[in-house]
């Protein structure tokens, strides 16, 4: 039986404008999540799991922040002598050349390369989501529709207009696509985790190209055009999906994680890998109390601790509260200072009773505190 050929492509390079402060100096894939992750960790790990063996991640915005995460693949089992782990950068000298103007864009400027793979179906994702997905059963649908393209889908219970808006047949086709409508048709929502036909996306994307019309994103030009082809389906994904492409869905989505609503990161049959060094345990001490949290190596704890996310070398003194918060690396609550639904960017300190909360503002319900990092 021939084995079929998949190129995976992970578009890391976006710049996450919406997490504000978040994401000044730092890619928004390279985004810690739940203590010792980062948000990249989890497309790569689910290519690990699912036996993707060749994957690329195209990067752009603040590259140096997440290359040195990436460790050449290694932590995901992808550092091989044959294919595994290739990273894509803007480049000049030939055809494609220059900064990607979106993610279909990234996509055409290295089209020679991809063409060169040769590859049977070409899987492309985002790195903004959590949640764990075997990307075989994806292809299989693709091939087993004989699909230009088949989109995994989800139903949205907020703000569908948010995202890719698509309405299907009983047969899984997609029938119509809205890319961020004021007034959707539907909940179901695309996942930004796709399949596509090799000759299919480059021939649209140089169709596109061609006319003159909008490439940069995949719901300008090329969704829309595939879907009136005909042959666009969809694979629904009734599992936790969630986009942190918000500070609020950020923040919701570690509370999630502490309540059960989440991701399993302790399930051995899925493991989520991530690079880091060597680390002391965490130091809890006889003032420190800690309620419903997750809290990482190197943290010290001496104040109180409630529904809260501690990254690591993260000091929490004596005397202060952390409260349904977010807590990114190495930043240091000072005595007396009160945090609650709240992220703290790493390295910040906040200092003697300060007072940071987040809820009382409707248009910025978590509050984001950072002194740079």
């Amino acid at each position: 039986m021939t084995r079929t050929r998949t190129l995976t492509l992970i578009l890391a390079g976006g710049a996450g404008s919406r997490m504000g402060v978040l994401t000044d100096d730092r890619a928004k894939p390279a985004l810690p999540f739940g203590g010792v992750y980062r948000l990249v960790d989890f497309p790569l790990s689910n290519c690990s799991n699912s036996g993707m063996e060749d994957v690329w991640v195209v990067q752009q915005y603040e590259p140096y922040t997440l290359e040195g995460h990436l460790a050449n693949g290694r932590p995901w089992d992808l550092d091989r002598t044959t294919g595994g782990l290739l990273i894509l950068h803007p480049f000049t000298g030939s055809d494609g050349e220059g900064f990607p103007e979106g993610n279909a864009d990234a996509l055409w400027r290295h089209h020679r390369l991809i063409d060169e793979f040769e590859p049977d179906v070409i899987v492309v994702l985002s790195a903004d989501a959590v949640y764990t997905f075997d990307y075989r059963d994806l292809v299989d649908t693709h091939l087993a529709a004989d699909a230009e393209v088949t989109m995994a889908t989800t139903r949205v219970e907020e703000h569908p207009g948010r995202f890719g808006v698509v309405t299907t047949g009983d047969d899984g086709r997609v029938r119509d696509f809205e890319y961020k409508p004021s007034e959707p048709k539907s909940d179901v929502v695309t996942t930004e985790i796709f399949a596509y036909e090799p000759s299919a996306l480059l021939g649209t994307l140089r169709e596109l190209t061609e006319d003159g019309e909008e490439r940069s994103d995949f719901g300008h030009g090329l969704l829309p055009r595939l879907v009136s082809n005909g042959r666009a389906f969809e694979h629904r994904f009734d599992h936790y999906w969630r986009d942190l492409g918000t500070v609020e869905a950020y923040w919701e989505a570690h509370q999630d994680l502490l309540h059960g609503k989440g991701v399993d990161l302790q399930d051995p049959r899925w493991p989520i890998r991530t690079s880091g060094g060597h680390l002391p345990p965490a130091r809890i001490t006889r003032t420190g109390a800690v309620d419903d949290s997750l809290v990482s190596p190197a943290c010290t704890v001496a104040g109180r601790v409630v529904d809260s996310v501690l990254c690591p070398g993260v000091v929490v003194e004596e005397g202060a509260v952390v409260d349904h918060a977010v807590v990114l690396d190495r930043a240091v609550i000072r005595s007396g200072a009160h945090v609650e639904r709240a992220i703290v960017d790493a390295g910040t300190e906040v200092r003697s009773d300060a007072k940071v909360r987040g809820g009382d503002d409707p248009e910025n319900p978590i509050a984001v505190v950072s002194t740079g990092r």
